[in-house]
């Protein structure tokens, strides 16, 4: 048995030396995947405290038999910070439902006066995309969507979704950079 596991044996039985341990072993991987997908140290500084206060409460659930205790862990980290985004992204929804256009799916919150043209000229190169580059783009950007929920969603294989997101990232960096050099280019 690994000493992972071993701790996370003594966590079950509220040993507290143990979860010390545990925390030393892991956090620093704990605290860059979170920060990779919270982009926050302070909410990925929260996150890692509420793992491991799930930890503390769920170890008795971790079974060996079905993954090490590093994926174990590393998956409650990821799966938290996912639940985060999305609890992030409904209630700046809520408070900015009217930020929406008629379609409901893409954000059209004003820009500043003097961003209004490089604004106009990313949301039309986003309306411009093929269709099933958009609907990935929207369902990834605009409502949060795993690949996977896409997937789901759209009926389509997760590799499809990835390449159509890539695709369509390329595009609009292409096209934003452009648009960056014909901005930068205009006298002020």
């Amino acid at each position: 048995m690994d000493i992972d596991t071993q701790l996370i044996r003594q966590i079950a039985q509220q040993q507290h030396h143990a979860l010390a341990q545990l925390y030393e072993r892991h956090v620093m991987h704990m605290f860059a995947v979170a920060t990779r997908i919270l982009k926050s140290r302070k909410d990925a500084e929260d996150l890692i405290h509420d793992v491991f206060l799930e930890i503390w409460n769920k170890a008795a659930d971790f079974d060996a038999s079905r993954s090490s205790a590093r994926t174990w862990i590393l998956m409650r980290v990821r799966s938290r910070a996912v639940d985060r985004l999305r609890q992030l992204a409904r209630t700046q929804k809520i408070f900015s439902a009217d930020a929406y256009d008629e379609s409901g799916a893409v954000q059209t919150t004003e820009p500043a006066p003097d961003q209004l043209a490089e604004w106009q000229y990313a949301r039309s190169a986003v309306e411009q995309l093929p269709e099933s580059q958009y609907t990935v783009i929207v369902l990834s950007y605009y409502e949060g969507l795993t690949c996977s929920e896409i997937a789901e969603r759209c009926q389509i294989p997760v590799g499809t979704v990835k390449s159509r997101l890539s695709a369509a990232i390329r595009h609009l960096r292409g096209a934003l950079e452009s648009s960056g050099e014909k901005t930068h280019a205009r006298p002020r």
